[in-house]
């Protein structure tokens, strides 16, 4: 009998163990899609392993927009920053979705300016005793204040917006391509409108100009008014060339005269309340809802 009863209960243990499993652990997950995504990277937690990002559309699947998503791949990709693009593999199931294969898209250009630029910096790192590179800034340092013009000829200093972020970037008035300046300057103004309650007290845009040669301050004033730009919360910054040239160096923006125009990277920048470089990001690729999710996130943390 005692036999017979360890033979039962090694019977019924064999049958309720999968039971058991199923139980504790759940199903087997199934994959039910897999998806190529792409976007821009608005933040990373490496200590959950999540990536939140603005995604572009995945025809098919979803339309654009911002999505937080598990990252299941065992090492971290390097080069994971705010406002880096990204790639991905979505694999979706029947209990959630993660990204898996992930890796950082570089910026590639097949336009002429910013090859050119990168080119023509590569030469001048080559031949110089100090290289520009030298002084960029990694995201996370303390931005050094500045001090420049604006087209009101009002005095503007970083130290100004200290507790505000702020969004930056480069153009020159005369630059007669949609691609270039043009598209820059189209991103902050979208940016203008779309956080319109909070521009001047919480948020605050500078286009710095490469070319002060001509873009002094009644041209900057001309300038901003194709905008429709808010003087308070706008600003469009000039000054010597040296100061100019200084302050582009630390965010790896590049520029050179070639005849009546400028051959020059794109660099669009966030800095944030404490004054320390959020974002550097390359290109003008982005589309302006994403830098706009970009400075959401950036507005929603405090530092």
């Amino acid at each position: 009998m005692i036999i017979r009863r360890k033979l039962l209960a090694h019977q019924v243990a064999a049958f309720l163990a999968p039971w058991f499993v199923i139980v504790c652990f759940g199903l087997p997950q199934k994959v039910v899609e897999k998806h190529e995504a792409s976007g821009l990277l608005l933040s990373a937690d490496t200590s959950r392993h999540t990536i939140t990002v603005s995604c572009n559309e995945i025809p098919g699947h979803m339309e654009a927009m911002v999505m937080t998503f598990a990252v299941k791949d065992p090492k971290w990709p390097e080069g994971l920053k705010p406002g880096v693009k990204v790639a991905f593999t979505l694999i979706v199931e029947k209990g959630g979705a993660f990204a898996e294969g992930m890796r950082v898209i570089p910026f590639e250009s097949l336009e002429l300016d910013p090859t050119e630029a990168r080119r023509l910096k590569l030469l001048e790192n080559a031949t110089s005793a100090k290289p520009p590179s030298a002084d960029v800034l990694p995201v996370g340092a303390a931005v050094p204040n500045f001090r420049l013009i604006d087209q009101l000829e009002h005095a503007i200093t970083l130290s100004d917006f200290y507790g505000k972020v702020v969004a930056l970037t480069f153009i020159y008035t005369r630059c007669p391509l949609p691609d270039y300046c043009v598209r820059l300057s189209n991103n902050f103004g979208i940016l203008q409108r779309r956080f319109e309650d909070r521009m001047g007290t919480d948020l605050v845009l500078l286009t710095v100009v490469i070319d002060p040669v001509h873009d002094k301050p009644d041209a900057l004033k001309e300038y901003a008014r194709t905008w429709n730009a808010n003087v308070r919360s706008w600003h469009f910054l000039t000054g010597s060339a040296e100061e100019i040239q200084q302050l582009c160096r630390r965010f790896d923006m590049s520029y050179y005269p070639d005849e009546a125009l400028f051959v020059h990277s794109f660099h669009t920048v966030l800095i944030g309340r404490s004054g320390r470089l959020v974002a550097n990001l390359e290109g003008n690729s982005f589309t302006s809802q994403q830098l706009g999710d970009l400075v959401q996130t950036v507005l929603a943390e405090r530092d």
